[in-house]
């Protein structure tokens, strides 16, 4: 694998106040050790010999030392020092001629640490306390490490993820299999003089695998690989966000061929001038200008690749997306029936399963699903099987588990009164019913009045039979039928509505406002679009959408008003006409649902007399 070129350092040169320190410590050094050898030390008792015999020319006393000079030179030395002995004791030993000399307590350590400890113990405390402030500040490197770059750093096959983990984006897959080849071999696409993309963006929904991806790279490439989020640059000091930009590269450049994965790019590279406090000195506009410079500042040909995940493109700003940037954009979205199949074969592997499961049929129950709400519902579907005791992991386990997934988790303790039961029956039986009625709807899977999720007191699943990229008005207007069932079904049974059609009003108003506003399927409007998706273009459609401002006059907005009213109203109608028409059946299910509780696509066959169809999502 070719490495970047690595510069040689300049040597060093040393100036000529080095050589004359060195000089000066040196003679210190032979200066004490010369005076040091020309001292005799001797014991006190030859000191006081030589004292009587005359030998001694002159001595300094101190309180542990004598030190003097001798009048003759003793092995060549006239310099003695010796240690105090008390003279009374000294005159004792005299009395049996022994020879004696004085010992000193060393009391070095003692000291030493009656000075050391406290000092060591204030400095750990302070140092304790400094670095859990720091660490609410700029990280566990502390306060002066604020501005280094949280990444982690995965080096070569460290991530554990390969091409083989991910499944169902073949096509994200082979436009990132040529990054992985470049970063192994890049003199090979160097040679016709072209260069690789600087900035990858992977694009797509949440829970399609963009991380994943990511670490795949990495670990086919057998490179360093740098992860960070976008919010990790950002703290509440002003300029931490863009030093941190510029270490993290910086360690990329050290470690090149490295991958530098942003994830949730959102956070740091924001369009700038949106916003009440937008402005050029902001931290997160710093941030993003000092990653566009590095952008600008390193060349693609070293091997350092930036790979960006996002799910909100369109708030991206338009120069972090320009070519020499973000030069190729990679869509990472929903994978279809193929692909899920795909994935469910992925995880799979590690459940134990019976014989009757199939991954083509749970595909087939799951249109819409990420990755990681495959991965969520096989790991469901063992949790069942777990809890019920049994040995694998059945078909039935994975129906109840797209149940709990798609309708919420069953509140069998919710107990209702026997009016609400039979309300929310009729309701149930009215969605259903008109699905089944109505050609080109998407066929009903299970009908249940036991009460799921936070508000759910009842529930209609419709599988589709296949994945749906457009719509026409008529199956527009079908949707809203259906999901108008259960209204219509309370006016025809009782004469009243109930606030259990509250979520299917929002709905329907949605479709309607979206068909006059957006598609330009109002013949009084005409073919212009009023309104633009508040939503971003890679989130679910039930997400609620954030209110923008009008950019019509008041007389549109009123025609806007009146034509979605219109519609509904519309759709009611048709409805209530087609459950009066059924009333015979309606009352035979509902009073078949009372007794069930739930019945299945084969039981709601046999009673509403229409062959069963495998027919996500949930009319409440």
């Amino acid at each position: 694998m070719a490495r970047a070129p690595v510069t040689p350092k300049d040597p060093k040169t040393f100036h000529v106040s080095y050589w004359l320190i060195a000089f000066l410590g040196v003679m210190l050094i032979q200066y004490i050790y010369a005076g040091y050898s020309q001292v005799a030390n001797i014991p006190y008792s030859q000191f006081e010999q030589l004292l009587r015999d005359g030998k001694v020319a002159e001595i300094g006393v101190s309180d542990r030392f004598i030190q003097g000079k001798l009048k003759e030179p003793l092995d060549g030395k006239s310099v003695f020092v010796t240690t105090r002995v008390d003279p009374q004791f000294a005159d004792e030993l005299a009395k049996y001629n022994v020879r004696y000399t004085g010992q000193i307590e060393s009391t070095f350590l003692r000291d030493l640490l009656s000075w050391v400890l406290p000092v060591l113990l204030f400095f750990g405390i302070w140092a304790y306390l400094g670095r859990r402030i720091a660490q609410g500040l700029g990280g566990p490197g502390g306060l002066m490490a604020i501005g280094k770059s949280k990444a982690r750093v995965y080096v070569e096959s460290d991530t554990g993820v390969t091409f083989a983990d991910v499944a169902g984006v073949d096509e994200a897959k082979e436009e990132l299999r040529e990054i992985v080849e470049f970063l192994k071999d890049p003199e090979r696409y160097g040679r016709l003089g072209g260069r690789m993309p600087k900035g990858v963006l992977l694009v797509g929904p949440p829970g399609t695998g963009k991380t994943l991806l990511a670490k795949a790279v990495a670990g086919e490439a057998g490179v360093p690989f740098f992860t960070i989020s976008g919010s990790e640059f950002v703290e509440m000091f002003v300029g931490v966000g863009a030093a941190r930009v510029r270490d993290l590269f910086e360690q990329a450049r050290q470690k090149a061929p490295a991958i530098i994965f942003i994830d949730e790019l959102d956070a740091l590279g924001r369009a700038r001038g949106i916003g009440p406090y937008a402005g050029g000195t902001s931290e997160s506009e710093q941030t993003l200008n000092q990653l566009l410079v590095e952008l600008d500042g390193f060349d693609s040909r070293t091997g350092l690749v930036l790979l960006g995940a996002t799910n909100r493109p369109e708030i991206l700003d338009p120069a972090l997306l320009r070519a020499g940037r973000f030069d190729r954009q990679v869509l990472v979205d929903r994978p279809d029936k193929k692909g899920r199949i795909d994935i469910l074969h992925v995880h799979m592997k590690k459940a134990k399963l019976a014989p009757d499961v199939d991954a083509e049929k749970v595909a087939a129950l799951t249109p819409g699903f990420t990755g990681a709400d495959l991965a969520n519902l096989v790991n469901e579907a063992t949790l069942l099987a777990t809890r019920r005791g049994a040995e694998a992991v059945t078909m039935a386990d994975f129906g109840n588990a797209v149940e709990r997934i798609v309708a919420g988790l069953e509140k069998r303790n919710r107990l209702l009164n026997a009016r609400e039961r039979e309300i929310v029956a009729y309701h149930e039986m009215g969605h259903a019913l008109v699905a089944l009625s109505l050609p080109g709807s998407d066929p009903v899977h299970k009908v249940s009045i036991i009460p799921r999720g936070i508000g759910a007191l009842g529930y209609t699943i419709q599988l589709p039979t296949e994945d749906r990229f457009l719509m026409t008005r008529e199956e527009l207007e079908n949707k809203m039928a259906v999901l108008l069932g259960g209204r219509a079904a309370e006016l025809v049974v009782f004469g009243h509505y109930s606030t259990g059609a509250a979520d299917d009003l929002r709905r329907v108003t949605d479709i309607a406002r979206s068909m006059v506003t957006r598609y330009g399927m109002s013949p009084r409007l005409g073919s212009v679009a009023y309104e633009r998706d508040a939503r971003g273009f890679l989130q679910g459609p039930d997400l609620p959408a954030m209110p923008r401002e009008r950019d019509f006059g008041e007389e549109t907005g009123n025609a806007i008003d009146e034509e979605v009213k219109s519609i509904v109203q519309t759709a009611l109608d048709r409805t209530v006409a087609i459950l009066k028409e059924k009333r015979d059946v309606l009352e035979r299910c509902a009073r078949r649902l009372l007794e069930k509780e739930t019945l299945d696509e084969k039981e709601l066959a046999a009673l509403v007399g229409v062959p069963p169809a495998r027919l996500p999502h949930a009319a409440e």
